[in-house]
């Protein structure tokens, strides 16, 4: 499993799962698309790459979810291609296939407007790595 919802009241709630670092980044990008549109039917057709800094785990998540967030936000691309994700200490970098935008093909099931810090939290579990994050929608 890549990621689960969890309830919250005002907010979308998101526990992620990766047996690695890397593999959870990689699961917290596929979550946000997969939220938003129908991921089967966006295709590879373009590579975009961003990176992202922070001084611990949760920071250099949240960095990272707001770059993703914007290449939907303000450059219309959804990504559906999440499996080169590179990290060093307090750096992130990601290459992502997908394609820009088409009303045409492409349906929004919801806006996620940020990401943020309120009962963040990612480490190390006895089954792999975890993240939890809420979206304010």
């Amino acid at each position: 499993m890549r990621y689960q919802l969890f309830p919250h009241t005002a907010d979308l709630g998101v526990l992620i799962y990766g047996a690695s670092v890397a593999e959870l980044f990689s699961h917290a990008a596929f979550a946000v698309f997969d939220l938003m549109t129908e991921l089967r039917l966006v295709a590879p057709k373009r590579e975009m790459t961003i990176q992202a800094e922070g001084l611990s785990w949760e920071d250099l998540l949240v960095n990272y979810l707001r770059e993703i967030l914007y290449l939907y936000q303000g450059r219309g691309f959804l990504a559906c291609d999440f499996s080169r994700v590179t990290l060093e200490e307090t750096m992130v970098t990601a290459q992502f296939r997908g394609e820009m935008f088409d009303s045409r093909r492409h349906r929004m099931f919801r806006e996620i407007k940020a990401v943020t810090y309120h009962q963040l939290a990612v480490g190390l579990s006895p089954s792999g790595w975890e993240a939890r994050v809420l979206f304010d929608v």
